[in-house]
């Protein structure tokens, strides 16, 4: 599943947050060095992880193609549990503009087009948002303080009419961050007037992420005229709780733009746009691809390429679909095979490889099943499941310097931080399948023999489809009997209705410090197994709630360790990031973070 960080290039707006990764992961850093079929093709010269300044563009016609995977579009607004992924923000990413994007390291870059940001005041922290005076929605409205405070209402207003107290409330709105912003910032922006250009954030409490707070946003006004009220009526029924203007306001947000209907684009009235591409007309052909046009009224640089499609096509097609000309960029699944596929296709592609921030891992249905209430069943499919043998087998071959992931919040590349943590958390005992252990454990949690264990996982994929046969081989000699529940509908309905006994996919992320707490906590609104531990809740408040480092890293030790005590699943490693793209591009850059290699889309052009 591609899921990802919060705060993803160009809309970051779902606080704390990770999209789910698929079959496909973010290539590798730009410093890394290329494989020897890399060509001349001139390349964007960049001494910064954020995207280059390219001077003067002019808008060239043309395509270019690039698949993320094969999930179906899903709408305009990425920000709700069901469409949050990479598959779906891969597009909308690029149509929606934003103070905030992630460079090719995790750094986070400022997009001062859009607008600025300070912190005005430390303690207690205020932050003061500037919109470019220029930047207006692509139906000519100016984007304003009423796109934030409906932004903020989105994450702060419960469905009995009040802001939140705890962020445990249920949420009016069906956003993937839950009540998170209102939890910190109760009172919302304040400003002016809905038109206002400047707004500001004033933290009840300190949020150590709070760069990620505020990204983008959607067109109040469109909200506004759906509900049949003006924009100004809109942000007075928000200050003033009026549920009988939020209620279908509400509604409208978490339904109206999405799109039900693959095929079918929503009325343009409705999806105003803030960045640099929008809707083509007639660009979505279900189950085939959906194109995406210059945003004429952009006032920004303007894209270099006139059209970018994204088709909907499984990872094993990608690099044959590079070679047809069918895709001109690809993330194709990081094997040893696809490596000597594309070597194979010479100096017409260009091969980056490196390290990324998405990493694999099974987790535990805590809502129901035989791993939901027992530690000794989940400790024996833990003693089982042959964790080296699966990166020695399927990753090394690709990444020589793989390793076992032992940590969630901090990667093996990240050397001295990920040994301090690990070290403090975490004893080994799981590295290696231990059948012996694994067998007693079986017997401790009174499991019968033949007990089915469904791996889900989104299928059509290769490589999961071979981690869970290498699951399979090792557990069923335990007493399991291991299923490859593999579906294409894995991260619609599987994942979301906890129908499997464990969950395999993978966390692309960015390198925030407080995003994992959406996932463990409690509350979070991607717990999807039903994961509740008060420590982890305890240690998560304490890590958000600062902004020194000391406190980060010992929260992060806490929290390790009680994830593997409670064992709320089973990492495995960091994902090797392969991409590919036809030599004659020029502009494009990999990136280790979640936005993957289409996150500076925009720049791509073909050599004249």
């Amino acid at each position: 599943m591609k899921i990802r960080r919060a705060g993803a290039a160009i809309a970051a707006a779902a606080t704390g947050a990770l999209l789910f990764s698929a079959c496909s992961s973010p290539a590798g850093n730009q410093d890394d060095e290329a494989t020897p079929t890399e060509t001349a093709t001139e390349q964007v010269e960049a001494d910064t992880p954020c995207k280059a300044d390219l001077g003067e563009v002019t808008t060239a016609d043309g395509n270019i193609s690039y698949s993320v995977g094969e999930d179906e579009f899903l709408g305009y607004n990425s920000n709700t549990p069901e469409t949050y992924s990479t598959y779906n923000s891969a597009v909308t990413e690029r149509m929606i503009g934003s103070f905030i994007y992630f460079g090719t390291d995790g750094t986070i870059c400022r997009d001062e087009t859009y607008g600025t940001f300070e912190a005005v005041s430390e303690d207690p922290l205020q932050v003061k948002y500037t919109i470019a005076d220029d930047a207006v929605w692509s139906d000519g409205t100016p984007i304003s303080y009423a796109d934030y405070l409906l932004e903020w209402a989105a994450q702060a207003i419960t469905t009995d009419g009040a802001v939140t107290k705890d962020g445990t409330e249920t949420p009016l709105f069906n956003h993937i961050s839950g009540l998170t912003l209102g939890d910190y910032v109760p009172e919302g922006p304040k400003a002016d007037s809905a038109d206002a250009k400047e707004f500001q954030y004033d933290y009840e409490r300190i949020y150590a992420d709070w760069q990620l707070m505020v990204g983008g946003a959607f067109p109040a006004h469109v909200v506004a005229e759906q509900v049949g009220v003006s924009t100004d009526e809109l942000v007075t029924a928000i200050q003033e709780l009026d549920m009988s203007v939020l209620e279908p306001a509400a509604e409208f947000w978490n339904t109206g733009w999405l799109s039900p209907t693959p095929g079918e684009l929503p009325d343009p009235a409705l999806v105003p746009v803030s960045g640099p591409y929008t809707f083509k007309e007639n660009g979505w052909v279900a189950g085939q691809s959906i194109t995406l046009t210059a945003n004429e009224n952009y006032w920004g640089t303007p894209p270099a390429t006139k059209e970018l499609t994204f088709r909907f096509a499984a990872a094993d097609t990608h690099v044959q679909a590079l070679q047809n000309g069918d895709l001109d960029v690809i993330e194709p699944q990081a094997t040893v095979d696809t490596i000597g596929q594309l070597e194979a296709l010479g100096s017409s592609v260009t091969i980056t490889t490196g390290q990324t921030l998405t990493w694999e891992h099974l987790d535990f249905n805590f809502k129901s099943g035989i791993f939901a209430d027992s530690l000794p069943a989940r400790e024996a499919f833990a003693y089982c499941v042959p964790r080296q043998k699966i990166v020695d087998d399927l990753i090394k071959p690709i990444d020589e310097t793989a390793v076992v992931m032992n940590a969630r919040e901090v990667f093996p590349f990240q050397t001295d931080k990920y040994d301090e943590v690990v070290s403090a958390a975490y004893d080994g005992r799981y590295d290696e399948a231990d059948l012996d252990m694994a067998k007693q454990k079986f017997e401790e949690a009174g499991l019968e023999e033949g007990t089915e264990v469904r791996i889900g996982y989104s299928a059509p994929n290769p490589r999961r489809a071979d981690e869970v046969a290498a699951i399979k081989a090792s557990c069923d000699q335990v007493g399991f009997n291991v299923v490859d529940a593999g579906d294409p509908a894995f991260f619609d309905t599987v994942l979301p209705n906890a129908d499997y006994e464990v969950a395999l996919f993978a966390w692309a992320g960015s390198g925030q410090i407080a995003s994992g707490q959406n996932i463990y906590a409690t509350t979070g609104t991607q717990n999807y197994g039903g994961y509740s531990d008060e420590v982890v809740d305890e240690a998560w408040d304490t890590l958000a709630s600062t902004v020194d480092e000391s406190v980060h890293l010992e929260q992060t030790k806490v929290i390790e360790k009680q994830l593997w005590d409670t064992l709320f699943g089973i990492p495995l490693f960091a994902h090797p990031g392969v991409a590919a793209f036809s030599s004659d591009l020029q502009n494009v850059r990999d990136t280790a973070a979640q936005s993957g290699i289409v996150w500076n889309a925009e720049q791509w052009a073909r050599a004249s």
